[in-house]
């Protein structure tokens, strides 16, 4: 079980993908893009995602997603993620985590 301050901790943005490329040199390069994403007062961040199988570059482009923003850095394939794009998933699917109603990039997440 997870504190409250243990929860608190993780810093949850509202994020506009500003640009989606393809991600080269993973181990799967048919599961990879690398993301461009506005944080707003945080600035952009580069963010991998492993979306490419459920979702086309056009899909992704100018979508409001929710990120974690004080994630620790990793290097995958030379590219330094800075972040994570949360999404949920079952047997079948994958779904981003947006909000349901248009956000500036950068809103809290409370």
């Amino acid at each position: 079980m997870a504190t409250i301050n243990e929860f608190k901790a993780i810093e949850l943005r509202v994020g506009k993908i500003i640009e989606v490329d393809d991600l080269e040199g993973t181990r799967r390069p048919d599961h990879f893009y690398k993301l461009r994403i506005d944080l707003g007062e945080l600035g952009i961040r580069n963010i991998a995602a492993g979306l490419k199988e459920h979702y086309t570059k056009e899909q992704l482009l100018n979508s409001l997603v929710i990120v974690v923003a004080n994630l620790e850095p990793k290097s995958i394939a030379n590219f330094m993620s800075e972040g994570m794009v949360l999404a949920a998933e079952d047997e079948t699917n994958i779904a981003l985590l947006k909000p349901d109603k248009e956000l500036a990039p950068g809103s809290h997440i409370t």
